[in-house]
Order: C-alpha cells, then sequence, then structure tokens
C-alpha cells in the first residue's frame, strides 16, 4: 500500500472528504467531457478563421476522441499500478498544457496536433475520476456518488454548446481551450483532500505494445472513413485490420495484458459495452450535425446555437440522480431500454430544424425528449459497468466502457458524413448540409433505437446477486 492509501471502501458521501471526492472528480471529468462537446459549436468559426476543410475540422474533434479513446485503458492501467489519484493528478495537469498550445495555435495542423495532446491528457484522468469513486466511497454511498458523478458530469457535456456559444460569439473561439487553465488549477488544488488507492495485483509494467496497437487501430480506421475515396485510405483499412489483430494476439499471450480478455466473459459487461458503443456513436452525431445545422441553416450565432441545446443541460442536472435511483430501485434493464427510445424519439423530432425553424416547437421539444432519456440511460449504464466486475478492477472497467463510448462517438463523426454523402466545403453549404442532416438524424435515431432493443435483450433485471447497481461487495481495491 502506497503512502496515503486508505482501505478500500473507508468513506462515506455526506464527510467532508467524501464532498472533495465527488467535486473533485466531477471537476476533472466534467472538464475533459465539456471540452468533448463544447468544440461542436465553434467548428464553423475556427474553419473560417484557420481556413480549414471539413475533413480537418472532423479531425479537429476526432483528434481528441482519437488519442482519449486509444490511450483510455493505459491510463486506467497506470491510475492502478501507481495511484489513481497520482495519475489523475498528472492527466489533469497535461490537460491543461495542451489546452494552453490548442488556445495559441496558428494553425489547422497545430490544432489537431494540440487536440491530440488534449486527448492523452484526458486518457489519464478521465478513468482514475470514476475508478476513486468506486475504491473509496462505502458500498452503500457508491450508487449515489456514482449518481453525482453522472449527472453533474454529463451537465459539463451537456453545457458545453453553450459555453462554447457565448465565448466564440463574445471573445473568441481560443478561449473554449483557455479557459481549461483555472479549472484545471482548481481540480488539482481538490485533489489534494482525495485518499489515494490502488491495486497491490497490477503489473508493474504497462503494456505498451497494446496501446500502440491501438492507437494505430482506430487511427487508421478514423482516417480511412474521412479519407474514404482517397488513395491512401485502402492503406489506413489495411493498418487498422492488421493493428487490431495484432492487439488480439498481444492481448492473448501477454502475461500481464492490458485487457484481459476474459473481462468480457461477464455477459452483462460485454452487453453494457457493446449498448454504450451505439448509444454514444449516436449521441456524438446528433450534436455534431445539430450544432452545424443551426449555424449553417437556421442563421443562429454561435450563443443562440448553444442556448438552443439549454433543454439537455437542465434535464441531466435535475433528473440524472433521479434515474440512478430508479435504476437502483427497478435494476438496469428498464432504465437502460427506454432511455435510448425516449432519445430515439427527441432525435426524430428534430428533423423539423431547418431554414425557417421555430424553436418552441421544432427544437424544444426533440432536446426535451432527448435529454429526459439521457438523463435517465447514464447512471444505471455507469453502475451497471462497475457492477459487473470485481472493485479490484474498477479502474480497467471504467477505462473499458469510457473507451467504448469515445470511440463510439469518433467513429460515427467520421463515418456519417460519408455516409449521408457530405464532404469537402459542403459543410458551409446550406442546401447540401441541409439535406445531409436529415439522413444524419435518421440514421441517430435507428442506432438509439437498437441501443435500447439491445439492452432488454441483453442486460438483466437486477446484477448479480440482486445487489443494485454500484453496490458490488467485493470491495478488495487499497
Amino acid at each position: 500500500m502506497s503512502e496515503g492509501a486508505l482501505p478500500a471502501g473507508g468513506v462515506r458521501l455526506g464527510t467532508a472528504t467524501g464532498r472533495a471526492v465527488v467535486l473533485a472528480t466531477v471537476l476533472g471529468s466534467g472538464m475533459t467531457m465539456l471540452d468533448a462537446t463544447v468544440v461542436n459549436v465553434a467548428l464553423r468559426t475556427i474553419g473560417a478563421e484557420l481556413d480549414a476543410s471539413l475533413a480537418q475540422l472532423q479531425w479537429t474533434s476526432n483528434g481528441y476522441l482519437l488519442s482519449l479513446s486509444s490511450l483510455i485503458l493505459l491510463g486506467g492501467a497506470l491510475g492502478d499500478r501507481f495511484g489513481r489519484r497520482r495519475v489523475f493528478v498528472v492527466g489533469t495537469t497535461w490537460f491543461a498544457l495542451a489546452s494552453l498550445l490548442c488556445g495559441l495555435a496558428p494553425s489547422a495542423e497545430v490544432l489537431i496536433g494540440a487536440r491530440v495532446l488534449q486527448g492523452v491528457g484526458a486518457a489519464l484522468l478521465t478513468p482514475g475520476s470514476l475508478a476513486i469513486i468506486q475504491a473509496v466511497f462505502t458500498p452503500d454511498d457508491r450508487a449515489r456518488a456514482i449518481g453525482a458523478w453522472s449527472g453533474l458530469g454529463g451537465l459539463a457535456s451537456a453545457i458545453g454548446p453553450f459555453v462554447g456559444g457565448g465565448l466564440v460569439q463574445y471573445a473568441d473561439w481560443r478561449w473554449i481551450f483557455l479557459v481549461n487553465l483555472p479549472l484545471a488549477a482548481l481540480t488539482v488544488a481538490v485533489a489534494r483532500r482525495v485518499p489515494e488507492t490502488l491495486d497491490p495485483q497490477a503489473p508493474r509494467s504497462p503494456d505498451l505494445l497494446g496501446a500502440a496497437c491501438t492507437v494505430l487501430a482506430l487511427g487508421g480506421l478514423t482516417y480511412a472513413l474521412i479519407r474514404w475515396g482517397g488513395t491512401a485510405a485502402p492503406w489506413a483499412l489495411v493498418v487498422a485490420v492488421l493493428a487490431g489483430a495484432s492487439y488480439v494476439v498481444d492481448e492473448r499471450r501477454s502475461a500481464h495484458p492490458m485487457l484481459p480478455l476474459g473481462i468480457f466473459a461477464e455477459r452483462t459487461f460485454g452487453a453494457a459495452n457493446a449498448m454504450t458503443l451505439v448509444v454514444y456513436a449516436a449521441l456524438g452525431a446528433v450534436l455534431f450535425f445539430l450544432v452545424l445545422q443551426l449555424q449553417t441553416v437556421s442563421g443562429y450565432g454561435a450563443l443562440e446555437a448553444g442556448v438552443a441545446t439549454l433543454p439537455v443541460t437542465l434535464c441531466m442536472l435535475l433528473l440524472a440522480s433521479r434515474g440512478g435511483a430508479l435504476g437502483a430501485r427497478t435494476g438496469p434493464r428498464f432504465p437502460m431500454t427506454v432511455g435510448p427510445l425516449v432519445m430515439a424519439g427527441g432525435t426524430l423530432l428534430l428533423l423539423g430544424v431547418g431554414a425557417q425553424v421555430d424553436y418552441w416547437t421544432e427544437v424544444l421539444p426533440g432536446l426535451t425528449l432527448f435529454g429526459l432519456g439521457l438523463a435517465l440511460l447514464v447512471a444505471p449504464l455507469t453502475a451497471t459497468v462497475l457492477a459487473a466486475v470485481p472493485d479490484a478492477h474498477a479502474g480497467l472497467a471504467s477505462g473499458v466502457n469510457n473507451a467504448v463510448a469515445r470511440a463510439g462517438s469518433l467513429l460515427a463523426v467520421a463515418a456519417l458524413p460519408l455516409v449521408v454523402g457530405l464532404g469537402g466545403e459542403e459543410y458551409a453549404d446550406p442546401a447540401a448540409l441541409d439535406a445531409a442532416y436529415g439522413s444524419a438524424m435518421v440514421v441517430c435515431a435507428a442506432l438509439l433505437a437498437a441501443g435500447g432493443v439491445l439492452s432488454w435483450l441483453t442486460i438483466p433485471a437486477r446484477t448479480p446477486g440482486g445487489d443494485p447497481p454500484g453496490q458490488n461487495s467485493s470491495a478488495n481495491n487499497s
């Protein structure tokens, strides 16, 4: 046990230490969620100022998601090995420095590179935030702590377009990155009161080969989707396939794999992550296309486009913790089925967003319904993933689920413009974007509905042993 480490499950939610744990983890993970969405509302302005193509705008979003989703398992493993609080603080500091580089970027190419570095920092701090909660709180308080973390963290994701719109319209798009510096400083200060936890059985050497294969596999696939039709796209696809196969071989042969494939033998864990991939692919694509549609076709300014998404923010703020409580009472199947179906209905209502849009009848109802479904889903999904594995694998489990969620958004933003026929400079053409937008919303609704059906068919009515999600009793971290 490292210096400052405490036995797992020794902190109550209502104590000063418990409040510090929730605040630090919400600030850290919320900062990364904010950055994953805040960029969407600034993409049009960034494209105009830096003379960026649609592919470069996709990479501005996807460069961050690529490094985050590729390296988040490594970040979780490092936290388990060297201390979750320690790696969390290192990741927060790295994220702040990369944000500074983003804010100073003189070209699209530099911005994309800085966004990749931002994702590395996020990969270090994101899995640690949830693993810290799972490790330090008593079993009776974990569900409520996870609900608070999910709701407030989800709020950061939802509020991103609102904050980004205000900064873009009244300051400068560069401030959407520079605002991370004071947030990171506050996070590090609060984290000093967080108990240290680690896994004494974690391997001493990280699986760097597995991490490299993950980067090449996701990076190659993303490049092939964005540059489909180009001469290099087939070669990128070949690299992705070879890297993916090498990853599987490495994980099977390694004495200390980054991702023991046997973890997916737990049916609930595999099913919840499959559902996460589908739902978060749709979530990322809906936000990407809706904000562009509001600005390019409907004529909204950056702030107006951000304010338009306020219903999602309010739903997450007011109802996410209730969604966690509902999941604890009913079991995960109900909210994980109904949530995506409600989100699908909200997405179909957004089909009316066009050149002559009426916010109150064509935007507000769809976003409100979408937010209600999201609030119902988030906490039960997170708690179910963690409850499906022993507490000693909390860092790994949270890393897998976060990687899957980010990979879903990454692949959707890369592939969906291709699927709906949008490319080149067409994102700035109202007629071309309007035609593509309708098709994109239908695809997203279908993905969300598929996620709901998948949950109904594969997620158990109760978690193993009958415990509510988030109250797995095998607390053997230290």
